[in-house]
């Protein structure tokens, strides 16, 4: 069982890693709404491995059935394979190519806000908060638990989902 969430966790990760990094190149580090739904999309394209991982461990291992709590576990596993590497090459990216992602990420939101038509005391509020998550984002132990967040939920409903769907032996059954 380690062997498949250490296998299909890291081709999860390494999918994962790809196409974030793809995403950020050529969107030129954008933190917009939409740069968000194109990096949440490819996490749940990635972490739906998940399924395949799991899949593989019941017909292989497991003679063709599974419960659920089994098959949960494994898919969490799964998960926390890829999402370790996702964080990992997050670290990396931030280090080596010298982004400051999360100036980026302030001045968008400050700029979607002001375009929604908040001013004053409340916009002022804002940047305050911004610049304060800035600072936060440069101390590891901050920032990489809200790297965590960011994908190990994804991988939690796809294990749940997968872990549902294949305790039953007659979806999807070995040939």
């Amino acid at each position: 069982m380690t062997l498949i969430a250490l296998t299909f966790g890291s081709i999860s990760g390494l999918v994962v890693i790809t196409g974030i990094i793809l995403s950020l190149v050529w969107s030129g580090n954008d933190p917009s709404t939409a740069s968000q739904l194109v990096g949440y999309l490819i996490m749940f394209i990635a972490l739906s491995i998940i399924f395949f991982g799991i899949k593989r461990h019941r017909d292989v291992n497991c003679g063709g059935v599974i419960a659920f709590l089994p098959a949960l576990g494994l898919g969490l596993l799964i998960s926390a394979v890829a999402s370790i590497a996702y964080v990992v090459v997050w670290e990396l990216y931030l280090a080596l190519s010298g982004s400051n992602f999360m100036e980026a990420y302030a001045a968008a939101h400050i700029e979607e806000q002001e375009a929604l038509g908040v001013a004053g005391a409340e916009l002022q509020a804002l940047r305050a908060e911004m610049e304060l998550l800035q600072v936060r984002y440069e101390n590891p132990l901050f920032r990489i638990p809200i790297t965590m967040s960011e994908i190990l939920p994804v991988g939690v409903v796809i294990s749940l989902i997968s872990a549902a769907l294949l305790r039953n032996p007659r979806i999807l059954p070995a040939r």
